[in-house]
């Protein structure tokens, strides 16, 4: 099998309590995982957990998976950055990325268009203060300093320092510009399967930039479970897929139903979110084909998932973030994280 690292997620600290998600994460280490996600959504911030893990581990590499950019100025989000990667002693990777409408103007009151322009024109900021240049900017969306105030350009008490930035994208435009501009991809509703859904886009924004895709850490999310009931196993992703088709994003915006879609499960998706919305939640669940979770993720029996991951390293992927049901205790979660460490070691 094609070198293919694993990662995990952090997120939902405040239900289980640090502690135990930094003693996960420390197991985690200790078994040779590559690097640790937070989250941020409505709940725990991206950047909290990360420092506080930054001082319980000592290999792991630690990122924002995402930090989304309607909750910062492009300012903080780099003196964040820059922080993280000095407490890490140089862990850090910025993950950003958009979010969506609902959040974005019903949680933080921001303008939710021209989504891809606030992403460049952060990405912009963000890495001049990165290379130690004063912040002077005029873009649609971000101008520094403010116009005909009395602010000038500042450029931020930290030396010049390389930080990865990786963007969580999906629609095409942004899987572009990704391919353009990014050290690595953050991807959901990827299915290795069908993988030009995603990677068409990304290879384009490559290379028209001059690079090509092997110049991009692609890093996919992957639902693992591993076990001989395999119906069961697909059973219980059922509603998490269900939850994707309906609820994450608008009627009109899902970038999640939309990567289905372009994946062939376009009337699937549309019938799933139809459902969700009009509140049939339990018949939309019952209705997602087992293809639509086995083909988005790694689930069987440890044979299976084993093939499955010789998939995702064959379409390119570089990495995966392991995502096991969350109905799991965390001895539950560690004895499967110990079976994926096995079957790509």
């Amino acid at each position: 099998m094609a070198l293919l690292k694993v990662s995990i997620s952090v997120g939902g600290y405040d239900r289980s309590g640090m502690g135990a998600v930094a003693e996960f994460v420390k197991a985690a280490e200790s078994m040779g995982v590559d690097c640790a996600w937070s989250a941020e959504a409505w709940g725990q911030d991206a950047a909290t957990s990360l420092a506080y893990l930054a001082a319980r581990t000592s290999r792991i590499r630690l990122g924002t998976g995402i930090m989304q950019i309607s909750a910062r100025v492009p300012s903080m989000t780099a003196m964040t950055a820059l922080s993280l990667h000095s407490l890490s002693g140089g862990r850090f990777i910025l993950g950003l990325g958009v979010s969506g409408p609902q959040v974005v103007e019903g949680l933080q009151g921001r303008d939710y268009r021209k989504p891809l322009t606030r992403l460049k024109e952060t990405v912009d900021v963000v890495r001049m203060a990165f290379r130690g240049e004063k912040l002077k900017y005029d873009g649609e969306t971000i101008t520094l300093p403010r116009p005909g105030g009395e602010g000038k350009a500042i450029r931020l008490d930290f030396p010049p320092t390389e930080i990865p930035i990786y963007l969580a994208t999906l629609g095409p435009k942004s899987l572009e510009y990704t391919g353009e501009a990014a050290d690595g991809w953050l991807g959901t509703s990827f299915s290795p399967d069908h993988p030009e859904a995603h990677l068409a886009y990304i290879r384009r924004g490559a290379e028209r930039a001059g690079r090509s895709l092997a110049d991009i850490h692609l890093n996919a999310a992957c639902s693992v479970g591993i076990g001989e009931d395999v119906e069961a196993l697909i059973d219980s992703r059922r509603p998490g897929i269900a939850f994707q088709m309906g609820a994450m994003g608008s009627a009109q915006t899902n970038f999640y139903n939309e990567a289905f879609q372009r994946s062939g499960f376009e009337d699937e998706a549309k019938e799933i979110q139809r459902l969700w919305i009009e509140g049939c939640r339990d018949e939309a669940a019952k209705i997602v084909p087992d293809a639509m979770i086995t083909e988005f993720g790694a689930v069987g029996t440890p044979e299976m998932v084993r093939k499955r991951f010789e998939t995702y390293a064959a379409a390119g992927v570089g990495g995966v973030t392991v995502r096991f049901d969350p109905k799991l205790d965390a001895a539950g979660q560690l004895a499967q994280l110990e079976k994926v460490m096995e079957l790509v070691g």
